[in-house]
């Protein structure tokens, strides 16, 4: 009788033992779905984030073509100021939103976004004394980061440094470029009507 309690005591172990598991590993599994749905979530948090921050960028960039415009140029100045007040409470505004997508690297991704970085800003540092031989580098700098045949020579060195970056960071490579590109492109512009500009003051003079 003794025995029989006793083997009935161990069954009775061994099986509220493996529903124990059984109902440990549903949970597990639970678990492991919630933070599947939790990591679509954060990669839609993300993507987000990026896009207002891209927003953000492009808001700015604007705001400060509107501000550097010919159009501004032409206008009375009573208008002027009226307008670069608007303009200048936007850019306030906007700077105001901060937007911040972290991005994890390990040290051969973070090395090569400091390279990266590094020759930007080079280039970027010397704009102002060659505006055309600046644009040029920025061309092929850009053209390391697109994948069709660009039309322009390509910086093979970059090239090699930003495929090194983390995904993200080529990204945010290829933006700032295309940003600093457009910007030198205004500029130009800008430098081509202010001589013209000149050119038609001197002829109105002269031909006084």
């Amino acid at each position: 009788m003794a025995q029989a309690k006793i083997q009935a005591k161990m069954n009775e172990s061994v099986c509220s033992k493996f529903s124990r598991t059984l109902s440990m590993a549903d949970r597990a599994g639970q678990l492991l779905e919630s933070l599947d749905q939790l990591e679509i979530r954060v990669d839609a948090l993300r993507e987000a984030a990026s896009a207002m921050e891209q927003e953000r960028e492009c808001i700015l960039e604007m705001i400060q073509s509107i501000q550097n415009s010919q159009e501004m140029r032409n206008i009375c100045a009573g208008e002027r100021e009226e307008l670069t007040l608007t303009a200048n409470r936007l850019m306030g505004r906007t700077l105001c939103v901060e937007i911040s997508v972290g991005t994890i690297r390990n040290l051969q991704q973070e090395d090569a976004l400091r390279k990266a970085t590094s020759m930007i800003d080079e280039i970027v540092k010397k704009l102002l004394d060659d505006v055309e031989g600046g644009r040029q580098q920025l061309l092929a700098l850009h053209a390391a980061c697109v994948t069709e045949a660009p039309p322009v020579p390509t910086d093979q060195k970059f090239q090699a440094i930003v495929i090194s970056c983390a995904l993200e960071d080529q990204k945010r490579i290829k933006r700032r470029l295309e940003t600093l590109l457009r910007n030198v492109e205004n500029a130009e512009k800008n430098i081509k009507i202010m001589d013209n500009q000149k050119l038609d003051d001197k002829q109105a003079n002269g031909s006084h």
